[in-house]
C-alpha cells in the first residue's frame, strides 16, 4: 500500500533552542506563519524535565502546524523578565506576532494536546489525525489489511499513539490473531495501558477470546426452554450470539439474566454487559439504549 501520509517526521526547525538575540525571528516573525510555543525552562527545574519531553512530543506530532522554541531562563534572564516569567516551566503561545495563550507548571499530556489543538484548530486535522480517521474508516468497512497498514504508518511516526495501537490490535482481533493481540496489550504500561481506546479494544479482545469457545445456540436455547433460570446457559447463549454477530440479542440475554436474578454468580451478567459496553464504545447506539434498560432494572 502506498504511504498515505508521507514523511511524518517533524519538519526542520519545528523544535529548536532559542535566546534573546533570536527571539524576534524565531518567535515574533515565525508566528506569522504558524503558531509558536515558547517554553521557558532551567536545568535545575524538576517539573521542566517532565513538561519538556511531553510538549516536544506533542509539537512533533502536529507535523509542522506549530513550532516550539525552548529558552533557558538562566541564560536569558532579561527576556524572561520582559515576559514577566515568575516561575517555571512557563509556556507562552504566539500567533501573528502576539502572545495568545499560555500556562505555568507541568501539565498532563491530555492538556498539552488540548493546548496545541486550540492553537491549530483552524488549520484542520494533522496528518496523523487524518491517517487515524482513514484507518478507522477502513477497519469499519472491513478492510483489515488496509487499516493495519495505516495504523502501522502512524506508529512508525508516533510509537505511543494509543488510537493507532488500539486500531492495530483490533485488526489482529478481526484477523483472528488473538494471541498476538493479547501479547500486544499485555506489553503496554503506564498511561497507554489505561487509555480509553486501549481499554475498549482490551474488552473487545476478552469478548473475542470468549467467542472462540462459544457453543451452538440450539442446545443452549433448549436448556433455557426447560429452565428459564439456567443463568449459565443464558450467559453462554449471549456469548454464542455475540460470536455470530447478533449483538442486540446477546445484550438482551444478559439483561434478561439480570432481570431474573441480578446477583447470580457475583453479578456475572452485569459485569459481562459492562464489558460489552466498553467494547462497543460508550457512544454506540446499542450501548446507550442498553444502559437505559439496565438503569431502569437496577433502580426501579
Amino acid at each position: 500500500m502506498e504511504p498515505i501520509i508521507g514523511d511524518m517526521s517533524a519538519p526542520a526547525n519545528t523544535v529548536k533552542d532559542g535566546d534573546t538575540a533570536s527571539f524576534a525571528a524565531d518567535v515574533i516573525e515565525a508566528s506569522n506563519e504558524v503558531p509558536v510555543i515558547v517554553d521557558f525552562w532551567a536545568e535545575w527545574c524538576g517539573p521542566c524535565k517532565t513538561l519538556g519531553p511531553t510538549i516536544e512530543k506533542a509539537v512533533k506530532a502536529a507535523s509542522g502546524q506549530v513550532r516550539l522554541v525552548k529558552i533557558n531562563v538562566d541564560e536569558n534572564q532579561q527576556l524572561a523578565q520582559q515576559l514577566r516569567v515568575q516561575s517555571i516551566p512557563a509556556v507562552f503561545a504566539f500567533k501573528n506576532g502576539k502572545p495568545v495563550d499560555g500556562f505555568v507548571g507541568a501539565q498532563p499530556e491530555s492538556q498539552i494536546k488540548a493546548f496545541i489543538q486550540r492553537l491549530t484548530g483552524d488549520a484542520g486535522p494533522s496528518p496523523i489525525e487524518q491517517a487515524l480517521e482513514q484507518g478507522e474508516a477502513a477497519l469499519a468497512a472491513g478492510d483489515v489489511s488496509g487499516a493495519s497498514d495505516i495504523f502501522g504508518q502512524v506508529l512508525r511516526a508516533d510509537m505511543e499513539n494509543a488510537r493507532a495501537i488500539a486500531g492495530l490490535c483490533q485488526c489482529l482481533i478481526d484477523s483472528g490473531d488473538l494471541a498476538e493481540a493479547r501479547e500486544m496489550l499485555d506489553g503496554l504500561e503506564g498511561k497507554l495501558a489505561i487509555d480509553p481506546a486501549v481499554q475498549s479494544v482490551r474488552a473487545a479482545l476478552e469478548l473475542a477470546e470468549q467467542s472462540a469457545d462459544a457453543g451452538d445456540t440450539v442446545p443452549l436455547r433448549a436448556r433455557l426452554e426447560a429452565n428459564g433460570n439456567d443463568h449459565e446457559a443464558r450467559m453462554e447463549l449471549s456469548t454464542a450470539l455475540l460470536a455470530a454477530g447478533q449483538r442486540e440479542e446477546a445484550v438482551d440475554e444478559l439483561l434478561e439474566s439480570i432481570r431474573r436474578d441480578r446477583n447470580w454468580n457475583d453479578e456475572a451478567a452485569r459485569k459481562q454487559l459492562l464489558t460489552l459496553f466498553e467494547a462497543f464504545g460508550h457512544a454506540d447506539e446499542l450501548t446507550v439504549s442498553a444502559r437505559r434498560r439496565l438503569s431502569s432494572m437496577l433502580f426501579s
